[in-house]
């Protein structure tokens, strides 16, 4: 049988058990138990797929996965990121779209100690909407912002999502988190600026508010209490492993270790906070390592049945500047951003993405910066985004699920005109990992 009738019957098949609701982890178990008993011999297939799966999450660089979530989970619960909050909001002036300016400053600033964008958004959208709504503010400069900053805690480390894309295709885990730092603050820029000329174009979307004086001298030691440990925190994540203190894990470790601390300091010893936030933590990397499992077994079904070794020679022998190659590709993971969780996408099309841009010559840390930016795109993409979900579950009862829409579209425009110039200009996302070698 050929390669592509091969590619199209596993990938059909694929679909076909998302389509009927078989949850993910299952349905890549169920083709590749088929697979493997196909492809590689029976019974002694099934015995290779169980080392294969234990081999691909018995993994040490996996370890800050769990521990990003538990950072992002007691900063969230412990109320340490509402605190922040309240000081940014007594340092901004009389901006234009004030409120919508410390739904960015304070997004950006979340993600440094939250490797969760639903985490950010639930947060941002509990503690600003209500606010906003008082204040007169119309639903594209109330809901859109949050939306867009919510999804930076993909593109600010701490990141889980780039630890299992670096894992996944078997890039430096810190490298790649060293990458995506600058389009980060490139894209919370874009969503700022958008932000003060939509609102001082039209100032009916923020009408401007009197702002309660604070005196200086208060606002400084609000900052000294609230945000410069957070400063610490995020020393102890980004800082060490820069340095080449810490490996990943290390640092992530200490992160965490420093969220326990913080937490413990503010709010003193509360077990319910503790056990939530361990529980959530648990929760979700099940879930994001039973998927993961699933996956490294798929890509290598499509390996031995030589599925993906007929895609790169289709890719490579194709009368095509590789550049055009890369924008299809990513055309092809923003219209499946359109129905699948980035999670997801990453499992289907790392397998057959990987060896092509290898075979390309491209950087596999900027591909996977690149990507990134896509799978943040594919959080807040109409109309199964998952951080759309969360913000209408958080929203005012009047929102409906169209308002969110017309709210983020302006930002995935931001994140679009960011993953054109990481194309274009390259350094953008290769300078600092290019300063830890």
């Amino acid at each position: 049988m050929e390669w592509w009738m091969i590619l199209i019957i596993i990938f059909s098949s694929l679909m076909f058990l998302f389509i009927i609701g078989v949850p993910v982890a299952f349905s890549f178990l169920f083709i590749n138990i088929i697979g493997v008993y196909i492809f590689w011999g029976g019974n002694a297939g099934i015995e290779q797929l169980i080392r294969s799966i234990y081999r691909s999450i018995a993994s040490f660089a996996l370890l800050p996965v769990p521990l990003f979530i538990l950072m992002g989970e007691i900063m969230f619960l412990s109320g340490v990121a509402q605190n922040m909050m309240d000081t940014l909001d007594k340092w901004l002036g009389r901006v234009p779209g004030r409120l919508s300016m410390l739904a960015i400053g304070g997004g950006t600033l979340f993600s440094t100690l939250s490797g969760s964008a639903m985490a950010g958004c639930a947060m941002l959208g509990s503690v600003l909407v209500p606010e906003m709504e008082k204040k007169g503010y119309s639903k594209q400069m109330s809901i859109g912002p949050i939306i867009g900053s919510g999804g930076l805690a993909i593109m600010i480390p701490p990141s889980a999502l780039a630890v299992l894309l670096a894992s996944l295709s078997r890039n430096s885990v810190g490298e790649l988190l060293m990458a995506i730092i600058v389009p980060g603050i490139i894209m919370a820029l874009l969503y700022a600026g958008y932000i003060v000329i939509r609102c001082t174009l039209q100032p009916e979307l923020a009408p401007d508010y009197e702002v309660e004086k604070t005196p200086f001298l208060e606002k400084i030691m609000l900052t000294f209490k609230y945000v410069l440990p957070l400063g610490a925190i995020v020393f102890l994540v980004i800082g060490l492993m820069f340095l080449g203190i810490a490996t990943p894990t290390e640092s992530a470790a200490t992160g965490a270790l420093g969220c326990f601390i913080l937490a413990l300091v503010y709010r003193g010893w509360d077990w319910s906070i503790m056990t939530r936030s361990i529980s959530s933590t648990l929760k979700i990397t099940v879930m994001m390592f039973m998927i993961m499992a699933g996956a490294m077994a798929f890509s290598q079904i499509l390996a031995f049945s030589g599925a993906s070794s007929g895609m790169v020679k289709l890719a490579t022998h194709m009368n095509m500047h590789p550049m055009f190659i890369l924008i299809f590709m990513q055309i092809i993971l923003l219209f499946m951003g359109i129905f699948m969780e980035p999670l997801t996408i990453m499992m289907v099309t790392l397998p057959v993405y990987t060896p092509i841009i290898k075979s390309l010559g491209f950087d596999p840390i900027w591909f996977c910066t690149i990507m990134l930016i896509n799978m943040e795109m594919a959080t807040t993409t109409p109309p199964f985004g998952l951080v759309l979900f969360v913000m209408k579950g958080v929203a005012p009862s009047n929102t409906t699920m169209g308002d969110i829409y017309k709210a983020g579209l302006p930002f995935l425009v931001c994140d679009a005109i960011v993953m054109a110039l990481i194309m274009i200009f390259p350094a953008l996302a290769l300078y600092l990992p290019n300063l830890m070698k």
